[in-house]
């Protein structure tokens, strides 16, 4: 069994999902701020940002979305010290069961290229990298 749970994020782990974020994601641009994420992230579909949780720490998050097409995650982050150990996984794993049972079919992601650890860990479970052309348009304040 494992010694931490996955489960809804909630208000009080906002500053433990801010520092696990500092530590996976190293100077973030201005709109993927947690001040800016998680307000935003919990005005839709909050049921799909999920934590890891180790004794009221905060080591894992995972932030899903489903626009009724495809289902993406975002986020996906473990603390160093707690990486190799599952966790990652089994919030993938529980984002796409909460994205099945909405009735998505493919998920999609997103990474830098240069990242091969990353590329590595989603091709463990089952992910492929896909010919595409990831283009994106800021729009309000950040644009």
């Amino acid at each position: 069994m494992n010694p931490w749970t996955i489960v809804k994020y909630e208000e009080p782990c906002f500053e433990g999902v801010a520092a696990l974020w500092r530590e996976a994601f190293p100077n973030p641009q201005p709109w993927n701020a947690p001040e800016v994420t998680i307000p935003a992230k919990l005005a839709i579909q909050s049921d799909l940002f999920l934590l890891a949780i180790d004794r009221e720490q905060v080591i894992g998050s995972v932030l899903a979305g489903y626009d009724g097409h495809r289902g993406w995650l975002y986020a996906v982050a473990v603390l160093k010290e707690h990486q190799r150990r599952g966790v990652g996984s089994a919030l993938v794993r529980e984002a796409e069961r909460r994205l099945l049972e909405l009735g998505c079919v493919k998920i999609n992601l997103q990474i830098q290229s240069t990242n091969a650890s990353v590329t590595e860990f989603y091709r463990r479970l089952g992910y492929e990298v896909e010919e595409r052309v990831s283009m994106g348009k800021r729009l309000g304040r950040f644009g």
